[in-house]
């Protein structure tokens, strides 16, 4: 059996990438066709010019929060549009069923066989087709449950809707079913395993787990591997479905063959350098939902090189934390755009970091900055007062060589101490 889900993840890489490009000014002219949220963010691009990851990242992103003020909009004073106006299609046949994410925000399946394009990591994870799967993410509100099935039916696998809780019954099923393996959190998997063997019980079918919504670090795989089962991560949201796996070779994720990423420098558009931590934005090719760069707020890098297993897409490190740094001092927000704004002022300076220290009430400012430039004081002061134009805070520079700055992502440090 191959040990590939199809003939794309092993395609030429010049061949991918001429591919997403071609699709990519068709789905923009039809986002601002059929979406008037975007309609509306794309009104000045042509979309036939976009046909280049250059062209593409000079196009606004559109951040979660965004997407909710958007929604919330939408809904308000009896207002129908509770996507604000993001779906491109409406109720009925094309939209089989609606999800509920914290916020709320609404996300909308589409009909498509595999909406969220799950069945691709499944089986990197190691699932094949007619085999039993226990799917423990939840199918009530959230759309983790149904990308699980959608996926593992697309490949041709069975489905026992286990959901979440009731861990008890939860081993009893497995004990008497026999699946072949396990989808959901990783810590839920644990507590079944613990469960089990409390009750004296043995599972020694579930040899297999794909794991997502929780971190999956390198102990807990350990800990997983002892007791038989290989454990796997994928990448997904339900904004725009999957985004990354895990293969065999275990060295980062490997990016799905729908969605076109972008690593960018947080609270900007802007891409970062490779290997540069950044935020991760994503563009899908979904036309029910047609999201054009959608800054999923988590922080990732792209790795260098294709996966050991042959897969040609490019890889990223996987979730890293979280791009919103946000941060409040002295009364005020202060935002990582904030800190691009300031940087794009001075073309001496290359990166830069807001670093918050001190007690609460009593905190200081300080503006690290990576530059070259000799005779800094003038620009020190320069400086100085576009950080108080800016977020209307007073802030001390510091200046720190090319590349002193630590690669994780962070544009705000909040180090006050709150004892």
């Amino acid at each position: 059996m191959s040990d590939y889900f199809d003939a794309l993840e092993t395609r030429d890489s010049a061949t991918r990438e001429a591919a997403l490009m071609a699709a990519l000014p068709g789905q923009v002219a039809h986002a601002k066709k059929s979406s008037p949220a975007l309609q509306q963010i794309l009104k000045d691009v042509d979309p036939a010019s976009v046909s280049t990851r250059q062209a593409l990242a000079g196009l606004p992103v559109t951040r979660k929060h965004e997407l909710l003020e958007r929604q919330q909009a939408g809904r308000a004073n009896g207002g129908a549009d509770v996507f604000g106006g993001f779906a491109a299609v409406g109720y009925g046949a094309q939209m089989p069923r609606i999800f509920s994410s914290p916020g709320p925000i609404y996300e909308p399946e589409g009909a498509a066989k595999d909406y969220w394009r799950m069945a691709r990591a499944i089986f990197a994870a190691g699932f094949r087709p007619g085999e039993l799967i226990h799917n423990c993410f939840s199918y009530h509100f959230v759309p983790a449950g149904s990308m699980m099935e959608s996926g593992a039916h697309a490949m041709g696998c069975t489905v026992f809707a286990g959901g979440t809780g009731q861990t008890e019954q939860q081993v009893q099923t497995m004990a008497e079913l026999r699946p072949a393996g396990y989808i959901g959190t990783p810590s839920f998997l644990k507590i079944i395993l613990d469960k089990a063997a409390e009750m004296g019980v043995s599972l020694p079918s579930v040899t297999k787990a794909m794991f997502g919504g929780e971190a999956f670090p390198p102990s807990l795989r350990d800990w997983f591997a002892e007791r038989g089962v290989a454990g796997y991560q994928c990448y997904a949201t339900a904004d725009v479905g999957s985004i990354a796996y895990e293969t065999a070779a275990r060295e980062g994720l490997v990016i799905d063959e729908g969605v076109i990423v972008e690593i960018v420098r947080p609270g900007t558009g802007d891409p970062v350098a490779p290997g540069e931590v950044g935020e991760v934005v994503v563009t899908t090719l979904n036309t029910c939902y047609p999201l054009i760069r959608f800054g999923t707020g988590d922080l990732s890098a792209v790795l260098p090189g294709p996966c050991p297993t042959g897969r040609t897409n490019l890889r990223i490190k996987g979730w890293m934390g979280r791009a919103d740094q946000t941060t409040k001092i002295r009364g005020m927000f202060v935002h990582p755009g904030q800190v691009a704004d300031i940087v794009k002022r001075f073309p001496e300076v290359a990166r830069a970091r807001l670093v918050v220290t001190g007690a609460m009430a009593n905190d200081t400012m300080t503006l690290k900055v990576e530059t070259a430039c000799g005779g800094p004081d003038a620009l020190a002061t320069k400086i100085g007062e576009a950080i108080r134009d800016i977020t209307k805070l007073r802030g001390t520079v510091e200046f720190l060589l090319p590349g002193s700055l630590p690669n994780d992502g962070k544009v705000i440090e909040d180090a006050r101490s709150y004892s």
